[in-house]
């Protein structure tokens, strides 16, 4: 984009936020937070487009007084991470929510695959899950405890060990997409492939209802796998399909975003960890109640985190 484009197409927007700031108008926090957002993303632009020209030089002013008047505004916090998780994250996602529905439907389509593979092959279970796991959850089946591997190890080792598990497997989705994103498909395809056959295993043993005991960590670990996929797309898709900016600079960019999405994953994981290792042991005995009850709570975070807020905040600062 040519320099006077990019300034015709944004300067109303940043003189009327140059105007609030000399005049100290009152700017709702949300409003003042999703401005500084946008100002620092043509910051970047202009930086990488527009070096040691005067675009750059008044939106690097512009950014300074910003800075000054978010951390002076009393009702804005100055914790960063604050700020990150509730207004930063939520307003840059919004933009790959169809990427994240991509991921979401290529990864269902795996679970199917498993699915129907198990039940018209049973050794392909065995193929997936290892010789080991299946014998033993065979016994455990016979002994009318199918859950029992949850109760196999201490608590406080199941959350530490399965929590930096699923984070490395997240961080692995993400990294394999600098692979053209195929290596992101083949992680995400192999462990839908895994739910799958996971799941027609217990139907094919007549205690398919005994899965929600999975569920109850299950829910948060496997979206934000899939979420931990949508950050892998982003990074490689980028270097795919660079649209307007050259290869190299869409690459960069591509591989932030996607560094961004799978640290929003990090706190998930350690939800879901701690289900695991403190919470799963008991689903067997636990009421039904409570039981959905988690499993709702964990559909109902994710959802609204990833896919509502992002719409409502955005919506409500009219972005988008």
């Amino acid at each position: 984009m040519r320099e006077a484009s990019f300034v015709k197409q944004n300067k109303e927007k940043w003189i009327a936020f140059e105007t609030s700031l000399q005049n100290n108008i009152k700017i709702n926090p949300d409003t003042l937070a999703s401005y500084y957002i946008q100002l620092t993303n043509d910051l970047s632009y202009a930086q990488t487009y527009y070096p040691e020209s005067k675009t750059l030089a008044y939106l690097n002013s512009l950014a300074s007084q910003a800075h000054q008047k978010i951390y002076i505004t009393k009702k804005e916090t100055s914790n960063k991470i604050v700020s990150f998780w509730k207004y930063e994250f939520p307003l840059f996602f919004k933009q790959y929510h169809k990427t994240l529905l991509y991921t979401f439907l290529f990864f269902m389509a795996a679970v199917v695959i498993g699915a129907v593979s198990t039940l018209n092959d049973d050794s392909f279970v065995r193929l997936i899950l290892g010789d080991a796991y299946v014998n033993m959850t065979i016994e455990n089946i016979e002994k009318g405890e199918p859950m029992a591997v949850y109760k196999s190890s201490g608590e406080i080792g199941m959350f530490l060990g399965i929590t930096i598990n699923n984070i490395r497997v997240g961080i692995f989705a993400f990294a394999m997409g600098i692979l053209f994103s195929v290596g992101t498909i083949y992680v995400l395809f192999s462990n839908g492939i895994m739910l799958g056959a996971f799941i027609t295993f217990f139907y094919n043993h007549g205690v398919l209802e005994k899965t929600s005991t999975v569920w109850l960590h299950g829910t948060i670990e496997i979206s934000v796998i899939v979420i931990a996929g949508c950050a892998g797309l982003v990074m490689g898709n980028s270097f795919l399909f660079p649209k307007t900016y050259s290869r190299r600079v869409s690459f960069m960019k591509g591989a932030k975003d996607g560094l961004k999405i799978i640290v929003s994953t990090f706190p998930f994981f350690i939800i879901a960890g701690f289900i695991e290792g403190f919470i799963t042991r008991y689903g067997d005995n636990m009421h039904w109640v409570i039981s959905y009850s988690i499993i709702l709570a964990s559909v109902a975070l994710i959802s609204y985190y990833y896919i509502f807020y992002p719409i409502l905040l955005n919506r409500k600062l009219k972005l988008n």
